[in-house]
């Protein structure tokens, strides 16, 4: 086939969440702009900084970039002063103290069961066993009540883990130890996950960016606040 005959292909990489934020109190109802965040828009930088030859169009929409940076800064806060960060989930795994309240403790244990069942949970035994004995307790206010602090935090440690970039988990040392380490997870282990969650939240914009000012991507942005470009395509 002669170079004039080859199909010309652009990968564009459309990166969307829509707005998770309670605009009244500035928290957030769900937590997946920072969890993938931490695991597939690292990952994609990662690959492309990985091969030198690659070239892409990264889309992002505006809504998300605004959040990823409002959660760098929550994270930065709370390491620095102390400061409550305001996503109810990764409050709980940064937080010393765990909720008492048995529909707080409820809804903690079935949003760290809200993950890819083949993909996240089943993959690390661990983790797989933490969800299948929550799974039995079922949502019995008895069965809530009888889960102890350090099953939640075990829980709460390994949701996060399941969660992380591919990329961050091969490579980064403190994420390695904290999967070796088995149950039992303290407040400094905790405390340590929110660190490279916020180093990961704090360096992705910059990451693209970087790629960007070296020729090996091209940045776009979508409208504002749209989150359903791809179902645009079929129109």
């Amino acid at each position: 086939m002669s170079a004039d005959a080859r199909l010309k292909v652009v990968l564009c990489w459309h990166m969307h969440q829509p707005q998770y934020r309670d605009l009244v109190r500035g928290t957030y109802q769900l937590p997946w702009t920072y969890l993938h965040a931490i695991k597939d828009y690292v990952d994609m930088a990662a690959h492309l900084e990985a091969v030198p030859g690659a070239r892409a169009v990264i889309n992002f929409a505006p809504i998300l970039l605004e959040q990823i940076e409002d959660y760098a800064e929550q994270v930065g806060a709370f390491l620095s002063e102390g400061v409550e960060i305001r996503d109810p989930l990764l409050a709980a795994l940064a937080g010393p103290e765990l909720p008492a309240d048995t529909d707080a403790r409820r809804e903690l244990v079935n949003a760290c069961l809200r993950a890819n069942r083949t993909r996240l949970i089943d993959r690390f035994p661990a983790y797989r066993q933490l969800a299948r004995f929550a799974e039995c307790m079922g949502d019995a206010a008895e069965g809530v009540e009888y889960l102890s602090d350090r099953y939640l935090a075990d829980l709460l440690v390994w949701y996060h883990l399941a969660w992380m970039g591919e990329t961050v988990r091969r490579r980064d040392t403190r994420i390695k130890r904290l999967q070796n380490k088995g149950p039992g997870f303290t407040v400094a282990d905790r405390r340590l996950l929110v660190s490279v969650i916020g180093e990961q939240l704090a360096g992705i914009i910059g990451r693209y960016r970087s790629l960007a000012d070296r020729g090996r991507v091209e940045l776009s942005v979508s409208p504002y606040a749209h989150p359903i470009i791809p179902l645009l395509l079929d129109i």
